[in-house]
């Protein structure tokens, strides 16, 4: 599913590294604290390494075979702060649950 480089985050494609925004938003809705941190810690160390991969493709142009690894890293960006910040929760502490936002194009396929 990913480029061969990649392989050690083949475990968190299948939960993480989905085509739209409003689908990595349920999975950040119903991640667990371990499942929060275990991402983190996988996906940080590599994270140079595959934004100058992507980096290598135009914008809307990231070939089929690479589109995963590219959803892998929306997911890290939209997850990381609540890692960094929240102590892993799946919710933003003193904050309108995150239901109640509607993302106006959260149902388009992010290419």
């Amino acid at each position: 599913m990913l480029p061969e480089q990649f392989s050690s985050l083949e475990p968190f494609a299948g939960v993480w590294a989905f085509p739209t925004e409003l689908q990595r938003s349920q999975q950040r809705w119903v991640a667990t604290a371990e499942e929060y941190r275990e991402f983190y810690e996988a996906m940080l160390p590599l994270l140079d390494e595959v934004l100058v991969y992507l980096d290598q493709y135009q914008p809307g142009a990231t070939p089929e075979s690479v589109l995963p690894l590219y959803h892998l890293a929306l997911a890290f960006a939209e997850a990381a702060p609540h890692n960094e910040l929240y102590d892993c929760s799946n919710t933003v502490p003193n904050s309108f649950d995150a239901h109640r936002f509607v993302a106006a194009h959260g149902e388009n396929l992010d290419r």
